[in-house]
């Protein structure tokens, strides 16, 4: 299912780029290898590097996998991996359950879509991808009537986690969540064992989510296979800010 269309600009050309939803298992596996180029080779995390080259676990048949595609190469160059209520129960739970304690947020598990595992082709990185990104996620919240988007942010710990702590606590109050949508994560990172004179570098997704409106939940989690701090995000589609709600929440044309 196509879900739009927008002139992209890569690095090397003009391209054509589309947004839809993976529909045959050879397409979820282009999704895994641009994830095992981004997330494993680029990032070099020879621990959980594989003959096969895909980047996957136990989630991948439960969710649905946005992609980017250039329609020019026919490259997938961008993908979000999005889990709706309906699938969570299938599986059991979220993927960020194995992160963090959700347990403040039962009563809204009905109307929350869970996305992840964000990644972008570093030949495509001028914005135009995780425009059509995000306005995929908005088609897709609106198909599954969800009124709450979460997932991770996650922070390299590549410098020993000075940059994860300075972005933590250069947060300003209003970034953070109310106490009663507050999460807890199961092994959490040290931010507040760091010094805080750092002057913190914010990854394009945490700066996209705050943008959006999106609240932080809590300490963040230590992932040591990925070698990140992990920043819990929810963001209330009614508390979306309005210069994104108009661009991502329009009607988006379908074909």
């Amino acid at each position: 299912m196509q879900l739009l269309t927008n002139p992209g600009e890569a690095s090397t050309s003009v391209s054509k780029l589309t947004v839809s939803l993976a529909s045959t298992p050879e397409e979820v596996r282009e999704v895994q290898r641009l994830r095992y180029k981004v997330f494993i080779e680029t990032m070099g995390l020879s621990a959980l590097a594989n003959a096969d080259g895909l980047d996957s676990d136990e989630f991948d048949s439960y969710c649905d996998h946005l992609i980017v595609r250039d329609t020019n190469t026919l490259r997938v160059v961008g993908t979000y991996r999005v889990m709706s209520p309906h699938a969570a129960r299938s599986m059991g739970r979220y993927y960020s359950e194995q992160e963090f304690d959700l347990g403040r947020l039962d009563n809204l598990r009905s109307s929350i879509a869970e996305a992840g595992r964000a990644c972008i082709d570093p030949e495509y990185r001028s914005g135009s991808v995780i425009m059509l990104l995000w306005a995929g996620l908005a088609a897709f919240m609106r198909r599954e009537r969800c009124d709450y988007l979460m997932g991770c942010a996650s922070v390299s710990l590549a410098d020993g986690g000075h940059n994860a702590a300075a972005l933590y606590h250069g947060l300003d109050q209003n970034n953070f969540a109310p106490a009663e949508y507050r999460v807890t994560p199961h092994v959490p990172f040290p931010v507040h064992e760091r010094e805080t004179g750092h002057v913190a570098q914010m990854p394009p997704l945490l700066k996209g989510y705050l943008r959006s409106g999106a609240w932080v939940c809590g300490d963040p989690a230590w992932d040591p296979d990925f070698h990140s701090a992990d920043f819990f995000l929810l963001l209330p589609l009614s508390k979306l800010d309005q210069r994104y709600a108009r661009h991502y929440l329009k009607e988006t044309r379908t074909t």
